[in-house]
């Protein structure tokens, strides 16, 4: 299967939007751990995407301590086009940190944080454009989730656990595929490192009584590369992780680093 054959539906939104259509700025964080195969792609599709749903961007490439190419592509990519930066953790750090460090680096007042393993089409953000004036955050939902049916059976029960904890009125905790003011952000002090990120997102964006909407996005299989991590939300650890964040939301106190 072609990684580029699913792309084509971009082109259905126009090379050209009015201008109250657009965003005023986006930076596009892309983390990126052994994805030396897909960065090329992920990073010209989000270049078509952003040109069209913003009127100024730029790229943040991530890598999480990668141990193939994906630095040297991403740096090439990043000497062809200005709007392109590079952020390298010397060792994995983590998926939440990797995103931390894109959020960071961000200069955009939108952020979109999305994966570059191609598993989502970016242009699909153009759907989330209607909704961002009235929103802080923006989430995709996917539709039909992909991959392995144990860890899509476990992402489900993961979904179940997370939103019961928080409360959260949300169909998918974990879809990579998010849209948040950069000035929510920036308040929010994320500090989960690994697979907690996605539900620390959201439950501090709903305690800190942040506009969440929601928007469905087609999940595609992974064509290139490695799947990255277990997939395993449900591990004694994250449970833990998962449980302190809970009562640091209902005490008022921030959750102990690297939960």
């Amino acid at each position: 299967m072609n990684p580029t054959s699913n792309t084509t539906s971009m082109s259905d939104f126009g090379r050209e939007r009015r201008a109250a259509d657009r965003l005023s700025g986006l930076t596009i964080v892309l983390p990126c751990f052994d994805e030396a195969e897909n960065l090329p792609d992920a990073v010209r599709y989000a270049t078509i995407a952003a040109e069209r749903c913003a009127a100024a961007h730029e790229i943040i490439v991530v890598d999480d301590g990668s141990t193939d190419e994906t630095v040297a592509v991403a740096g090439r990519l990043a000497a062809a086009d200005a709007r392109v930066r590079l952020i390298v953790h010397g060792e994995n750090r983590g998926y939440g940190v990797a995103l931390r460090s894109g959020i960071a680096a961000a200069q955009q007042p939108w952020v979109l944080l999305i994966d570059a393993d191609l598993q989502f089409d970016v242009g699909e953000l153009a759907a989330f454009l209607p909704l961002a004036p009235s929103a802080d955050l923006v989430v995709g939902w996917r539709i039909l989730p992909q991959g392995p049916v144990g860890r899509r059976a476990g992402g489900a029960l993961w979904n179940r656990v997370v939103r019961a904890a928080f409360d959260l009125p949300v169909r998918d905790v974990d879809c990579a595929f998010r849209l948040a003011r950069r000035e929510l952000l920036e308040r929010l002090d994320l500090r989960a490192g690994g697979a907690l990120v996605g539900a620390e997102l959201l439950a501090k964006s709903a305690a800190a009584g942040a506009r969440v909407a929601e928007v469905p996005v087609h999940h595609r299989i992974r064509v290139a590369g490695r799947q990255n991590g277990s997939g395993a939300r449900l591990s004694a650890r994250t449970l833990r992780e998962l449980a302190g964040l809970r009562h640091a939301l209902h005490s008022g106190l921030p959750p102990k680093p690297g939960a």
